[in-house]
């Protein structure tokens, strides 16, 4: 029995020394990026959102997002810039 206070102990140290971590108190987003992925968001649950060229419907939640953020990337608002893919990394080694 007392493995598991121990381990109950240790997870909670270790949520606690993340916590105390340095905060950055800027925000990430601006508010009105929020808008524009909140306006694509509704298009999407309309079933009105498109994609790109090809003009087709977007069926996921996670592209409705991904096009919210580039527009407002496109008009300069505050976002972060994209991550780039692990695999980009393996190509420069090969």
């Amino acid at each position: 029995m007392p493995t598991k206070s121990r381990s109950r102990s240790s997870s909670s140290r270790s949520r606690s020394s993340r916590s105390r971590g340095k905060k950055s108190s800027r925000r990430k987003y601006s508010p009105s990026a929020g808008s524009d992925v909140k306006r694509e968001m509704h298009q999407f649950k309309r079933g009105k959102l498109k994609s790109g060229r090809s003009g087709k419907t977007v069926k996921s939640r996670k592209q409705a997002i991904a096009i919210g953020l580039s527009e407002a990337r496109r008009k300069g608002k505050k976002v972060p810039s994209k991550k780039s893919s692990g695999s980009s990394s393996s190509r420069k080694a090969a």
